[in-house]
């Protein structure tokens, strides 16, 4: 699993530089300011959330058998990524509002996978 979420974490960051870099020049003016920071807001959690698995990455590569809530919480963190991140830039750069409505469920998902995380620090011995 760690390889897994590691590889998922570098594609993650690197989306992530890149998705902020494709805002900041190609959508600066073809969007609205409220829409660039929708945008940018995307590609900040997704950052955030790629560094959290890679943490989970190298905490899994220290534990021989895995972890329970360490994988919970690196397939929580990938979920929040695609919900939270993805309906963001979707709702960005086609104006659909509906899209804003997945944008919490992702939320809760980046929940869940911090409070699996909490829950696997609270048990390692």
């Amino acid at each position: 699993m760690s390889k897994i979420f590691l590889f998922a974490a570098a594609i993650f960051a690197g989306l992530s530089v890149a998705m902020g870099a494709f805002g900041s020049h190609a959508l600066k003016t073809a969007l609205s300011d409220r829409a660039l920071e929708i945008f940018e807001t995307g590609t900040r959690y997704e950052m955030y959330h790629a560094l959290g698995l890679l943490a989970i990455a190298l905490l899994l590569s220290q534990t021989p058998n895995g972890h329970f809530w360490l994988i919970a919480a690196g397939y929580a963190f990938i979920v929040g990524i695609f919900l939270f991140s993805g309906s963001l830039y979707a709702l960005s750069m086609t104006g659909i509002k509906g899209m804003g409505a997945i944008t919490p469920l992702g939320g809760i998902a980046f929940l869940l996978g911090w409070g699996c995380l909490a829950i696997a620090a609270w048990s390692f011995k």
